[in-house]
C-alpha cells in the first residue's frame, strides 16, 4: 500500500459494497469477475493460473501483482507506485 493511502480504502466501491455481476474461468484457469455498486459504478479483476492478478476499481484506482515479488498500484490521480522483489 502507498504511502498516505488507508488499508480501509473501498477504492470506490461504497459503503454498500459490490456485487458480482459477471465471472467465470477460461480453459487455462484464468478466473475473471466483474463487479458493479448500487451508484452504477462497476470495475473488474482478473486471477490468473501463474498467480498474477489485476483490479480495475470504480474510482479509477488498478493494482496488479505478478505474483512472484513485483507489484504496481496506479492511484485515481495517475500516480504510480512500483514494488519488486
Amino acid at each position: 500500500m502507498p504511502k498516505g493511502s488507508s488499508s480501509s480504502s473501498n477504492y470506490g466501491w461504497g459503503s454498500s459494497g459490490y456485487t458480482v455481476s459477471n465471472s467465470g474461468n477460461n480453459s487455462s484457469g484464468n478466473h475473471y469477475c466483474s463487479r458493479g455498486n448500487s451508484s452504477g459504478q462497476s470495475g473488474y479483476h482478473y486471477s490468473n493460473s501463474d498467480g498474477s492478478y489485476y483490479y480495475s476499481n470504480p474510482n479509477g484506482s488498478t493494482y496488479y501483482n505478478s505474483g512472484d515479488g513485483y507489484s504496481n498500484y496506479t492511484s485515481p490521480s495517475g500516480q504510480s507506485y512500483t514494488n519488486s522483489k
